[in-house]
């Protein structure tokens, strides 16, 4: 099987991110899969706020847009606040799934798997309302293995055997769910 392209992004912008020590491995077992895969890092891309204006004017958005189109599936690495996805995860995928004007969402048929980290394991379907709007508005197929890691599921800033066991499994999951639907032939577009 030709190796999938499957970029893992990092929506945190704390600089000591464990959501970002999650994004960095799971790139790393996707390749140890032989799969291509790269940890693009918003908190260095500069994103400017989506604005649904000059969002589209900057470099970053478009080396995202790219990233995320030319994708066979996409890992969106994020942490929880407040019972939900970060801000900036939302931020991205507002910009990148805008179209007008030339522009066409880059998140039509993708393959998402979500992989959180969090305070306190209580806000695990936090990712609810995300992967709702990703499944309806862009027809993506959201993993249903999503790799929710709290601040507990850490030991000496090593994953515990369980946690690191699910985040293999969900990346595994990932490459098998975008290698079987690399070569669909339906193609979606704005629709309901």
């Amino acid at each position: 099987m030709t190796p999938l392209r499957l970029p893992v992004i990092s929506c945190s912008l704390d600089p000591v991110s464990s959501s970002r020590r999650l994004a960095e491995r799971s790139a790393s077992l996707l390749r140890a899969s032989g799969h291509g895969s790269e940890v693009v890092d918003l908190a260095t891309a500069s994103l400017p706020a989506f604005d649904n204006d000059q969002v589209f004017d900057s470099d970053a958005f478009g080396a995202l847009h790219e990233v995320v189109r030319e994708s066979d599936g996409v890992v969106l690495a994020f942490p929880i606040y407040n019972w939900a996805p970060s801000s900036t995860v939302k931020s991205l995928i507002e910009a990148t799934g805008a179209t007008g004007e030339g522009r066409r969402a880059a998140w039509f048929d993708k393959v998402v798997t979500f992989v959180c980290a969090a305070g306190l394991p209580h806000s695990y379907m936090a990712t609810g309302a995300l992967a709702q709007s990703l499944m309806l508005d862009f027809k993506c197929v959201v993993n249903p293995y999503t790799a929710y890691i709290a601040e507990r599921d850490w030991e000496a800033g090593t994953l515990s055997v369980d946690r690191a066991a699910r985040l293999e499994k969900t990346m595994t999951v990932h490459a098998e769910l975008a290698g079987l639907l690399r070569g669909r032939t339906s193609l979606s577009d704005w629709e309901v």
